[in-house]
C-alpha cells in the first residue's frame, strides 16, 4: 500500500477541478499525482505534485523510493487517469484524510484514511 498526505493531494485535486482536467497517478521519478493541465515551471515541470509517502526522489534515497515503487506497482513507468469528481476524491478534498493506494495486478483500489500523526 502507498500513502498519499491529504494535505499535499488537495491543492493537486483542487487544480484538476479547476483547469477542468483529470488527475493523473504517475510512476515514472517517484509516485505521485498531478493535475492533467496543472501550472508549469518555466522548465516546463508541473508545479503541483503529491508524491506517495517514501517515494519522492526529492527527499527519499533512490532505492528506497525505487524497491517500494517496484514492490507496490511493478517495474514499468505508467500513468492513469482518474476523474477528480469521483466519491473518493470528494472525500480527501473535504476531510482531512489521507489517500491510500492498494496496487494488484489487475486493479487499483483507491480509499480514504485518517491521517497518522506523521502526516499532519
Amino acid at each position: 500500500m502507498l500513502r498519499f498526505k491529504g494535505m499535499e493531494l488537495r491543492p493537486v485535486l483542487v487544480e484538476a477541478i479547476a483547469t477542468k482536467g483529470r488527475l493523473i497517478l504517475a510512476k515514472d521519478q517517484g509516485v505521485y499525482f498531478l493535475a492533467e493541465f496543472g501550472e508549469r515551471t518555466p522548465e516546463g515541470h508541473q508545479k503541483l505534485l503529491a508524491y506517495a509517502v517514501g517515494c519522492n526522489p526529492d527527499v527519499d534515497d533512490f532505492d528506497d523510493w525505487w524497491d517500494l515503487a517496484r514492490v507496490e506497482l511493478g517495474g514499468d513507468d505508467f500513468g492513469e487517469y482518474f476523474d477528480p469528481n469521483e466519491n473518493t476524491f470528494q472525500h480527501i478534498l473535504n476531510t482531512e484524510d489521507d489517500l491510500v493506494l492498494s496496487a494488484s495486478p489487475t486493479h487499483l483500489t483507491l480509499y480514504p484514511v485518517k491521517p497518522t500523526s506523521s502526516s499532519r
